[in-house]
């Protein structure tokens, strides 16, 4: 996978060392000697992925990728920190500083171009989702990017798998008070408790006694439910070839053994905030989908869901030869009683008729609000007889009971019903317009009655 890779480094030799490095392997280079540049280029979406060096004058590296950090527009963009510093207390406050990785000069050339494929495939996902989002934001949303740029790396629930009890008890001892930390010993039960439980992220051992962690790592990768759960593996030294293949697997990070008690909860909140800046993102495209399909009064599907959706459930019944029956249903004089209790009145009745045909109708069936006083009701499976009796049900349900509009008043209501079948046509535009005008026969018949359309 290619990535336009940003190199920044007031040294030319290091800059050009770096780029021939990633030019070999395809990627796309562009350079920077200086911190602002950098950081304008990010705003300016040039690059995918930053490889940072610390020790540049001026803006050094830390605050370079604070800032890029603590910017919502550039916050998503994986900053790799490289530079000569080689002690436990610089990946840290690099780590704190937002850094996604910490490589010591002079650069494995094979762990960096690992690092950074690692990284390129976490851009492309985030870029998918802030896509939608800023979709999302279009319909009148508030900003998704600062929503989600404003998630903690703290309090996060993770699932330690390792089998070894001092490793573990040191890495729950580190964490505590920082994250939650469930152990479990046996790896096809943390398999288990992964797809069932909400963790922001999984640590695996790559030590484990009679299992392959890598094995773990992969089944983690393969089950949608674990597919986006950030996963840190926990490595001794001579385990370098399990670490590069790791990452080509869709491991997120590592950690060397001895750990460093300071680096384990900077890599580890660093993995919870990524995690719930994804999730972010993800809540916010789900519920735009949902406000453009959920009547927002009734919180029944709108009529553009009904659009989306009848031919397909036509074609459905059509296919399997089996019936299916259509219900549109009117709320009578219902401008009368907008006009004598108000509006507000009127949206209480709506949503409480809402609540009537779902109680009355079956899961399986789809009701809709059309729009006003207007309501439909698909009932795949179902004869127009059948549909008939249910009809009357709901008939007899919105009559049998005045609807409340506030603390000392109640309104009487009726509806008025038409119901066609699918027949031998199975249009979408036949079948509604046969129960629609099954519904002008009940309005004009006298109104509070079902219909059957003769079509």
């Amino acid at each position: 996978m290619t990535a336009r890779v940003l190199v920044v480094d007031d040294l030319l030799p290091n800059v050009k060392l770096l780029e021939a490095r990633l030019t070999a392997e395809y990627f796309d280079v562009l350079t920077s000697t200086n911190g602002p540049e950098a950081i304008e280029a990010c705003k300016a979406g040039l690059c995918d992925i930053v490889l940072l060096d610390v020790m540049m004058p001026g803006m050094d590296g830390f605050e370079v990728c604070s800032r890029l950090k603590a910017d919502p527009t550039t916050s998503h963009i994986p900053v790799v920190m490289v530079t000569a510093l080689d002690q436990a207390a610089d990946r840290v406050r690099g780590l704190d500083s937002g850094a996604d990785d910490f490589l010591t000069k002079p650069v494995d050339e094979v762990a960096l171009i690992a690092r950074v494929r690692s990284l390129s495939r976490l851009k492309v996902a985030l870029d998918e989702l802030r896509s939608r989002a800023a979709a999302s934001a279009r319909l009148g949303r508030s900003d998704p990017f600062v929503n989600a740029s404003a998630a903690d790396g703290r309090s996060g629930r993770v699932l330690l798998v390792d089998d070894r009890a001092a490793s573990s008890d040191r890495i729950v001892s580190a964490l505590r008070g920082e994250q939650t930390v469930d152990v479990e010993s046996n790896p096809q039960e943390a398999l288990f408790r992964a797809a069932e439980q909400p963790y922001d992220l999984v640590i695996v051992s790559l030590g484990l006694s009679n299992y392959d962690g890598l094995r773990l790592c992969s089944q983690l990768r393969s089950l949608e439910r674990t597919r986006s759960v950030p996963l840190l593996t926990v490595a001794d030294l001579d385990d370098r070839a399990k670490i590069l293949r790791g990452l080509d697997l869709g491991v997120n990070d590592y950690l060397m053994r001895p750990i460093d008690r300071n680096e384990l909860v900077a890599r580890v909140r660093t993995q919870v905030r990524r995690k719930r800046y994804a999730d972010s993102l993800r809540d916010n495209v789900a519920q735009a989908i949902e406000m453009a399909v959920v009547d927002g009064l009734t919180g029944l599907h709108n009529r553009r869901y009904f659009d989306m959706n009848l031919s397909a459930l036509l074609d459905q019944a059509a296919q399997e030869g089996k019936p299916l029956s259509l219900l549109v249903l009117d709320i009578d004089f219902f401008k009368r009683i907008n006009d004598t209790y108000g509006h507000d009145a009127g949206d209480e009745i709506l949503r409480a008729l809402a609540a009537r045909i779902r109680r009355v109708v079956r899961s399986v069936d789809l009701v809709c609000r059309l729009g006003g006083e207007e309501f439909v009701i698909v009932m795949p499976e179902t004869p127009i007889d059948v549909a008939a009796r249910v009809a009357e049900r709901v008939r007899r349900s919105v009559e049998a009971e005045p609807f409340k509009v506030s603390d000392l008043a109640t309104v009487p209501v009726t509806i008025s019903i038409g119901i066609a079948d699918r027949g031998v046509d199975a249009n979408p535009d036949f079948i509604y317009k046969s129960a629609d005008k099954a519904l002008y026969e009940s309005k004009t018949g006298g109104r509070n009655r079902v219909t059957l359309s003769a079509a």
